[in-house]
């Protein structure tokens, strides 16, 4: 009745994943590798490709195909793309049971390997303060800058969603704007003073009417779709993180993700609540949000050092 091969399955696994549980394009084409290449290895390595013949043998083949594996220049695969591999299969697996109900190994049965916390890079206050002061804001070039990376430092949003942002959807007197995340997740987002500050003096400085609130100005002007194709883009975004933090002389290698950790840590260690930045981050669990507690940890030692009476 179920007598299907793995490949017709995993697109319509992909599909589910887009239609059902809205996942991005970045996120289904990520499974699809992931996927593809566990339907690569059965093929070569066991008799049969079909869903209900997956058995726990297959997975332990796979896994250590996946330990050796090494690319066209002899690098291996890091544990956590390892691990990666596996969640996807996981998740496929899960979908064949609950939704198409085909009787194929539970994924309860396949362990994640166990992984070393993850180490995240953030920005002191000094840090901050120089990286925020790099801009120099004589021109509109300088104002946008100036505004972004406020903005990133404000909100601790992603790169993917501060480059969809448009003009109308701020708020300025509310201070807040709402945005949709991962999984297409919606979450308000506030602004510090500071930001709303930047962010005003960088639009009053324009004299177009384009609907990305931030935009390029390299290149040729193409006022199409209301200037759609002058929207800045997230690699765009990146270099110019990355050019500000060379600028004043940052010792650590910052990207836009590296301001949205210093967002997170910031409000922890000032006191905010684990449950209150998760939900400003717009992390769907508070596990992803726990790996900030490693950072805060640290600093409650040294004010326990500072401030407790016994030296």
């Amino acid at each position: 009745m179920h007598d299907i091969t793995l490949e017709p399955l995993i697109t319509e696994f992909l599909e589910y994943l887009e239609i059902e549980k809205g996942c991005s394009f970045l996120t289904t084409r990520v499974y699809r590798h992931y996927l593809n290449r566990f339907h690569n290895w059965l093929s070569e390595n066991s008799p049969t490709t079909k869903a209900e013949d997956i058995n726990l043998e297959d997975v332990r083949g796979y896994r250590l195909y996946l330990a050796h594996f090494r690319n066209r220049n002899g690098v291996p695969l890091k544990r956590v793309s390892q691990s990666y591999h596996i969640i996807a299969l996981r998740a496929f697996l899960r979908y064949l049971l609950v939704k198409r109900d085909i009787p194929t190994l539970s994924p309860d049965k396949i362990e994640l390997p166990k992984q070393s916390p993850r180490s995240v890079s953030f920005l002191d206050s000094e840090q901050i303060e120089r990286l925020l002061n790099s801009p120099q804001i004589s021109n509109e070039i300088g104002l946008r800058d100036k505004a972004i990376l406020e903005t990133l430092f404000s909100t601790g949003l992603r790169v993917s969603e501060l480059v969809r942002l448009n003009r109308d959807q701020i708020d300025l007197k509310r201070q807040e704007f709402g945005v949709r995340g991962k999984g297409n997740k919606l979450r308000v987002v506030f602004l510090s003073d500071t930001a709303v500050q930047w962010i005003n003096r960088y639009l009053q400085s324009r004299q177009d009417h384009f609907k990305p609130l931030f935009i390029r100005y390299s290149g040729g002007i193409n006022t199409g779709k209301d200037g759609e194709k002058m929207r800045l883009t997230a690699r765009s975004i990146q270099k110019i993180v990355t050019k500000y933090a060379k600028r004043c002389g940052l010792p650590v290698k910052v990207s836009p993700h590296t301001l949205r950790h210093s967002f997170a840590t910031d409000l922890l260690i000032s006191g905010a609540d684990l449950r209150s930045v998760q939900e400003m981050l717009g992390h769907e669990s508070i596990r992803t949000t726990q790996v900030y507690t490693h950072v805060t940890n640290r600093h409650l030692k040294e004010v326990h050092k500072a401030f407790h009476s016994r030296k």
